[in-house]
């Protein structure tokens, strides 16, 4: 078993994209860095030179790159592929939970063309249940990202926060700011809450002490 299966970056048996990730470095957390973005461009100039990489493995490689890098920076606890309450139909890639922000969500693009749109409409759907929750596109394009940070300043995309190049210096500062936070698991959520719960033990309790009290008056009046 790998160290990506074991951690839960990945599930089940070794994947293409699991083993090709594994082939790049002998072990993620042997690789040297001085700030994330340098372990960004390492790993993927790694994966660019690899035989076997291709379109479909772009995506999956870059999440765990993101994924690893995160472990490397000790921002955890890291959900993946996740799943938020009251937020239907959809995943989000990568995303953590905080006590300042609550959720705060990483969307993964090696490039972006119309796929920011999506990103940008599962922001939405998030502010609108969590409405501190921070919401960042993350790429490695650098003309895509400059294009739609002027849609964030206009206000065309008003979901995401930023875009950042994952290459780039502002990614390190990313990093940097997320360690401000504190992560922890996100809370249980009570769909509904109230101090004034009538259940049916409740019910029943009501009726047992009737009917000792009917029983009683029935005794007295045979006396």
């Amino acid at each position: 078993m790998s160290k990506l299966n074991k951690l839960g970056i990945t599930i089940g048996l070794d994947k293409k994209a699991n083993i090709v990730f594994d082939s790049l470095f002998v072990n993620f957390l042997d690789v040297k860095y001085s700030k994330p973005s340098e372990y960004i461009s390492l790993y993927w100039e790694a994966y660019k030179k690899h035989p076997e990489g291709n379109n479909n493995l772009n995506g999956k490689i870059f999440e765990y790159i993101l994924a690893t890098l995160f472990i490397r920076e000790n921002i955890l606890p890291l959900y993946l592929s996740a799943k938020v309450a009251f937020v239907p139909n959809v995943i989000y890639d990568l995303m953590l939970y905080t006590t300042e922000r609550g959720p705060i969500c990483i969307s993964a693009k090696t490039s972006l063309r119309e796929r920011y749109k999506q990103a940008d409409l599962e922001a939405i759907a998030l502010k609108y249940v969590h409405r501190k929750a921070l919401s960042y596109l993350v790429t490695l394009e650098i003309n895509e990202a400059r294009s739609v940070k002027a849609k964030i300043k206009s206000g065309d995309v008003i979901g995401l926060d930023d875009v950042i190049v994952a290459t780039s210096e502002e990614f390190d500062l990313l990093i940097s700011e997320l360690k401000n936070y504190q992560f922890s698991e996100p809370p249980t959520v009570k769909v509904i809450e109230s101090n004034q719960i009538i259940t049916k033990e409740k019910v029943l309790k009501i009726s047992e002490e009737n009917k000792t009290i009917q029983s009683n008056d029935i005794q007295l009046n045979l006396e």
